[in-house]
């Protein structure tokens, strides 16, 4: 399809932010299809929760808020989170007609003249007035080097590639990285593998009692501030600590969570520390988190020169135009909802100042 089709506002992604901004384009009159396209380029609905390993149930789903307009009930926690959330998803965009196109694939946003963007995809070019950006951090996990690491003649994975702990069996594993992740997959691993060991660069700090809302203000607050800073954001759980729950005490107990600090080196079988101290592996899993996906947006030269784009509450400093959700601050999926109304409220404002007077 060579013709380009014009609409008021584009979202890219339709996980949480995605369908909670295009919840609010609909409930302010936006009609999709005609003003607005959701284009996503998961194979169905789920955001990133369908990629999910099958051993995340949903009972272990930390503070999964439900979507705007719909709640999430009777869940069965017992469940794989990928289904649950799928189907909900699923639900929730027949329920509002919001008519996501998927599979597509974003390749590139260009100024297209006029005040127009042009949104180039594997479906054709779109020609927008305004652009929310969704696409979360799924797609871009994130691996950090060390040295002799391709010369390991084990197995390495990150993540967002794991599958569950049953491959594991009988195996040295050395698990790295410090968050939610991390954890959820030394405790499970804990029962098969011959060894686990975990390593982190800081010290993981654990969270006693509830977090509360102003807790969770001041948590957001700190990345917000990195976001306006125009710094890579870091993620809200890496300045609120990991919960300690009853899983997490019996690990701590039992030595699965001893942490030790980050090795200097991979070897052909494990890993080593300059004060001589080795561990063989057979595997190494990388639970060292995500970036953020951007990289169609890099023709709109946005990044400062920290390495972030400059985020006032969800619209880009550089360009009024494009505005992220589920980006910084907002990478919570009850940040997600806020991020999704505001940026329409910005939208709308943006669209009627630039819309001609009559003569």
């Amino acid at each position: 399809m060579n013709a380009t089709r014009e609409v008021e506002v584009v979202v890219i992604g339709a996980g949480q932010a995605g369908l909670a901004a295009a919840y609010h384009l609909r409930r302010t009159g936006f009609e999709p299809d005609r003003d607005f396209v959701v284009l996503d380029h998961s194979p169905g609905p789920g955001g990133a929760w369908q990629f999910r390993w099958p051993s995340l149930t949903y009972g272990k789903v930390h503070g999964m808020h439900a979507l705007p307009g719909m709640e999430l009930t009777d869940a069965d926690p017992a469940r794989p989170s990928a289904e649950v959330i799928r189907e909900y998803f699923d639900r929730y965009e027949r329920a509002f007609g919001l008519r996501v196109r998927r599979p597509v694939d974003v390749r590139a946003v260009r100024e297209g003249g006029g005040g127009r963007l042009l949104v180039e995809t594997s479906e054709g070019v779109w020609s927008t007035r305004a652009l929310i950006n969704a696409t979360g951090t799924w797609d871009r996990p994130f691996w950090p080097r060390y040295p002799g690491q391709e010369t390991f003649r084990g197995r390495q994975l990150h993540t967002a590639q794991y599958a569950g702990p049953e491959e594991f069996a009988g195996l040295r594993v050395v698990v790295v990285g410090g968050g939610a992740s991390g954890t959820q997959h030394l405790l499970e691993l804990a029962p098969y593998a011959a060894a686990t060991t975990w390593v982190t660069r800081r010290p993981p700090v654990f969270r006693e009692g509830p977090f509360d809302q102003e807790a969770g203000r001041a948590a957001v607050a700190l990345v917000e501030e990195r976001v306006r800073r125009g710094l890579p954001p870091r993620s809200v759980v890496s300045v609120t600590g990991l919960p300690l729950n009853d899983a997490v005490r019996q690990g701590l107990a039992s030595g699965v969570l001893d942490r030790r600090p980050m090795f200097d080196r991979i070897t052909p079988d494990g890993v080593e520390w300059d004060d001589g101290r080795r561990v063989d592996a057979d595997v190494i899993l990388w639970a060292t988190g995500f970036r953020a996906a951007l990289e169609h947006l890099v023709p709109l030269r946005l990044r400062e020169p920290g390495g972030g784009i400059r985020v006032e509450g969800t619209r880009a400093v550089a360009d009024p135009r494009i505005h992220l959700v589920g980006y910084g601050p907002s990478a919570s999926t009850i940040g997600a909802n806020r991020a999704g109304r505001a940026a329409v409220r910005d939208i709308r404002r943006l669209l009627a100042e630039d819309e001609p007077v009559a003569a």
